[in-house]
């Protein structure tokens, strides 16, 4: 890493910074040490010490070139730290977008064997999201290009499937949840009311809660074996029976179900874009709705609820369910004046849809 070359053209660091970081970075050392017997010293000519604090920020300097070439083939991406995420749209009578992902690949890893990094082919997996009828279509074309899809990727914690079903990764969170469930339960004659309900956010409703914007607009059946988990979770913390009612015990808590429990996740995504807290890959899809004359609606902070094609993905969509539910809420909420007002006045809101 070359400290010139890499912080004045990119980021415009000049003077006492440029010097400071040049000197970071410069005439280093290292030594391998295992019990009694160290290597010799070595010069270090690349890279930031590991574990250091300035080691994620000068590392995503050093990638800063990658999201040029991958915008020169016109292809979409998400990065993460050291995960780059190259996504297209595409239909299978048209495999242009397909060429170009492939040729943004192949620029990829020329890149990288410029810059002293390394693709990792094995850890490089493509996901192909549409019905199955067309996913066959493309599989020749991926086949060709020596690129086997997989039917599901694991994002961040979050499992993401060919169907967008979420299934697997609705599974393999209930599965965890009661396992640590099980656990909580052996030891909950000797806990305190106020630890087991401490223990319980700490593994169970934090992986409910955990990307569960992306369950929204999915059907009651899929999102069941979270509630069902949800429900065990408060029958272990309250001592309640197995045959005993499960809702009075949930509002006796003050837990939302599941499903609002999504529904919480969306308009506080909704509410941090309108107020310029949210990403602009999100802000971007909310319109604000303007009646062609003036009407009673007239600034009251509506959205414009677009049309959608399919009612499975269509109506899943952020663009689509958020606008809906946003409007559904009363206009005194929909102005509130801050996160934390906006926070307290929903889940109150979402508390009485429930309960009552």
């Amino acid at each position: 890493m070359k400290p010139k070359r890499l912080f004045r053209p990119l980021v415009g660091l000049s003077g006492a910074v440029h010097n400071w970081f040049t000197s970071y970075l410069s005439d280093r050392t290292f030594m391998v040490s295992m019990d009694t017997c160290s290597s010799k010293i070595h010069k270090m000519t690349c890279g930031v010490p590991q574990g250091s604090v300035l080691g994620p920020v000068l590392f995503n300097l050093y990638m800063l070139p990658l999201g040029g070439v991958i915008r020169r083939h016109g292809v979409n991406f998400h990065s993460y730290a050291d995960d780059t995420q190259l996504y297209i749209s595409v239909s299978p009578d048209d495999t242009r977008p397909m060429d170009a992902l492939f040729n943004c690949i192949l620029d990829i890893k020329s890149w990288m064997a410029e810059n002293f990094l390394q693709l990792n082919q094995d850890k490089t997996e493509v996901l192909i999201i549409g019905p199955e009828a067309q996913r066959e279509k493309l599989l020749s074309k991926l086949q060709a290009f020596s690129l086997c899809p997989s039917l599901q990727v694991k994002n961040l914690g979050v499992i993401l499937d060919s169907e967008l079903g979420f299934i697997p990764h609705i599974k393999h969170v209930t599965k965890i949840g009661f396992y640590h469930l099980k656990n909580i339960a052996r030891v909950r004659p000797i806990l305190s009311q106020a630890n087991t309900e401490m223990l319980m956010h700490a593994f169970i409703t934090s992986r409910i809660d955990y990307c569960n914007a992306l369950l929204s607009g999915l059907p009651k059946k899929n999102i069941s074996p979270l509630q069902l988990l949800q429900n065990s979770a408060a029958r272990v913390l309250t001592k309640t029976r197995g045959r005993a009612h499960i809702t009075p015990v949930l509002q006796s808590l003050h837990w939302l179900p599941v499903c609002f429990r999504i529904d919480f996740k969306v308009l506080l995504l909704v509410f941090k874009c309108l107020n310029g807290l949210g990403p602009s890959y999100l802000s971007d899809l909310l319109l604000p709705y303007e009646p062609s004359r003036t009407l009673r609606s007239s600034g009251t902070g509506l959205l414009i609820v677009p049309k959608v094609r399919t009612h499975t993905h269509g109506e899943a969509a952020f663009q689509w369910y958020g606008p809906r539910l946003w409007n559904s809420l009363p206009e005194e909420l929909r102005a509130a004046e801050n996160v934390h007002v906006f926070k307290n006045r929903l889940k109150t809101h979402l508390f009485n849809l429930a309960f009552t």
